[in-house]
């Protein structure tokens, strides 16, 4: 049976119950852009990142190819020396096709392994890489499907044996399906623009276990729905406006007790969560505990029928937050200066990531610099105070004929 939840402690009625997964690094925002806007990247007009945030934007791309180099500085509230790393570029092959290729190193930094007895065993430097390449095709003129292949490799211990047992590099092959729909002939309240829709489902791949005794944990698959609408105010200014709804496709860990005459754990709310990619992919739609019920004297009730009582409407109320929000504003001024902010939303029992993020970026010829800041709601938050760090290039010609390239 899988990892299971043990805490009741109730935030807002529902209990705590915060689903891991292997590997999270591959959901980590590895650029300043969509990083600036609340990590609501899915619906956004396409650049080298893409690959990252919806690979069938790139056949929506106003110039021909593009290269960036991003760089995060990582949990600086708790370390110094962990980093993420992050080379991407595309290439538009025509009118209805493109190719993208990214490759995202994640160091944890310098760790001291010791014994029980607090005996240093050695000095190691975990890391973890992802290299991804990605294929968009256009359908129509204003609908286009992408698709990503990925490798990836966690090394955590360097195979150090614990408790006798030796533990092992995580390997996984991984794939994304991405949609994309822009259309550029809008007119609202007034103003000329350009609508965008998204939709992917991130990180389909085989579970993870870093030794043969541990269980075999799913990778953060996730789904992101998002739209984007650009405003052109006039000649100079435009404001794009973007709002995401993302989940993570991972069943939920379900509310165990511990029977006494079995010695077992028992499942009294929610389902299993030891099942295959698929079928954890589905399960994580209506998979949700909720609150199971107490008496006076803080034990649980059971029905007539030896089922347990849920509290009423808490298991759609915990699957709904599931549900994180992300938004975010992007102003551009002659496609030189651009200011950026935005908000995600992660509820307080699945993980309470809630936080500001603002950014701006300038563009030059075929050179463009962006920085994102993120500010945490919580005080202590490790992610507080996290700056990202992206310079991009452009190459070959812009798509456009007789208008100057657009920044991304």
């Amino acid at each position: 049976m899988s990892s299971f939840a043990f805490s009741q402690a109730t935030v807002e009625d529902l209990q705590l119950n915060t689903i891991t997964t292997s590997m999270p690094f591959l959901s980590i925002t590895p650029e300043s852009r969509g990083g600036g806007m609340g990590d609501a990247g899915t619906a956004l007009s396409a650049n080298s990142t893409s690959i990252y945030w919806n690979t069938a934007m790139l056949n929506f791309a106003d110039d021909d190819a593009e290269i960036s180099i991003s760089y995060t500085p990582w949990l600086r509230k708790l370390t110094n020396d962990i980093s993420l790393s992050y080379l991407a570029g595309y290439k538009r092959l025509g009118d209805r096709q493109a190719i993208a290729a990214s490759l995202r190193y994640f160091s944890l930094g310098e760790i001291t392994f010791t014994d029980a007895s607090a005996n240093v065993i050695r000095d190691d430097k975990p890391s973890e890489f992802e290299v991804a390449v990605g294929y968009a095709f256009k359908l129509t003129e204003k609908q286009s499907i992408g698709i990503n292949g990925k490798f990836a490799y966690s090394n955590l211990t360097g195979g150090l044996t614990v408790a006798g047992t030796e533990t092992k590099a995580g390997v996984a092959g991984i794939a994304d399906i991405s949609y994309a729909f822009r259309n550029k002939d809008i007119k609202w309240f007034g103003y000329n623009g350009v609508f965008a829709l998204g939709a992917t489902i991130n990180n389909l791949g085989n579970k993870i276990a870093y030794s043969s005794q541990s269980t075999r944990d799913f990778l953060p698959m996730n789904l992101k729905i998002g739209g984007a609408y650009t405003a052109e105010l006039d000649k100079f200014n435009k404001i794009t406006y973007s709002l995401e709804f993302q989940k993570l496709l991972v069943p939920t860990p379900p509310t165990v007790i511990f029977n006494t005459t079995t010695n077992e754990f028992e499942i009294i709310s929610g389902k299993n969560n030891d099942v295959g990619i698929i079928g954890g992919l589905v399960q994580s739609f209506y998979d949700a505990p909720g609150v199971v019920q107490k008496d006076d004297n803080g034990d649980y009730v059971q029905n007539a029928d030896g089922t347990y009582a849920i509290v009423k409407g808490t298991r759609f109320k915990e699957e709904l937050s599931e549900i994180n929000i992300a938004t975010g504003l992007e102003y551009w001024y002659n496609n030189i200066f651009a200011l950026r902010g935005g908000f995600f939303y992660e509820s307080n029992n699945k993980g309470g990531r809630q936080f500001f993020t603002a950014g701006f970026a300038l563009q030059y010829n075929i050179f463009g610099l962006d920085i994102s800041y993120l500010a945490a709601l919580k005080r202590n938050n490790p992610l507080a105070n996290t700056l990202r760090f992206t310079l991009r290039f452009k190459i070959g010609q812009s798509t456009k004929s007789a208008t100057p390239a657009k920044p991304e």
